[in-house]
């Protein structure tokens, strides 16, 4: 199984490898959640070289705590869809009671992980949009590719989440990932549009 190696131990060259390998995991949770964590890492860049922004080192600190938070994930998403697949693959022979808990209760924790993506996304996005705004003027761009980057990232885990719970549309969990999701885009725009003014 994939998932029982540290995929944060991984050379960039094999995590990419292992995406791209027949293995199911890591799959697009793992990405999603490498996304944010590079995002992080370019508000962090932006905010360091921005030392006439007084709140700068907040900045690089918000960004560092979003990248120490974001990268684990991409390794707990990897095992919970691993998870996930193996319970869908329970014997047909175990009661149907006990077969539709276990299945119930893995679905759910693959479909936290993406919640928590997409949130922690949002958040990447949003301090973007400020970094862009109040960083400096010759980083800027990072600042809002991060902001992007972080927008498909949030729709990315927001989609997985509705998948893999393959609920209706009016799941809390659903609703809550798409609104942060959509938070996520209003940040982008924002951030697009500092370089405008």
């Amino acid at each position: 199984m994939v998932a029982a190696e540290n995929l944060l131990g991984l050379s960039l060259s094999d995590f990419l490898a292992e995406l791209a390998g027949e293995e199911p995991a890591p799959g697009g949770g793992s990405a999603a959640a490498i996304v944010v964590t590079m995002a992080a890492g370019l508000c962090s860049k932006v905010a360091r070289a921005s030392p006439d922004w007084p709140e700068a080192r907040s900045a690089v600190a918000q960004a560092e705590r979003l990248r120490r938070r974001t990268a684990p994930l991409a390794q707990s998403d990897a095992e919970a869809y691993e998870e996930a697949l193996a319970a869908l693959h329970l014997p047909h022979e175990l009661e149907a009671e006990v077969r539709s808990m276990a299945l119930g209760q893995v679905l759910a924790r693959a479909a936290e992980i993406p919640l928590v993506i997409a949130e922690a996304a949002a958040d990447a996005a949003a301090l973007a949009a400020l970094v862009a705004d109040r960083g400096t003027l010759e980083r800027r761009a990072d600042a809002i590719t991060a902001a992007f980057l972080a927008e498909g990232a949030a729709r990315a885990a927001a989609h997985l989440v509705a998948d893999n719970l393959m609920m209706t549309p009016e799941d809390a969990r659903v609703i809550r990932a798409r609104s942060v999701a959509e938070a996520a885009s209003t940040s982008a725009r924002e951030a697009l549009a500092s370089a405008q003014t």
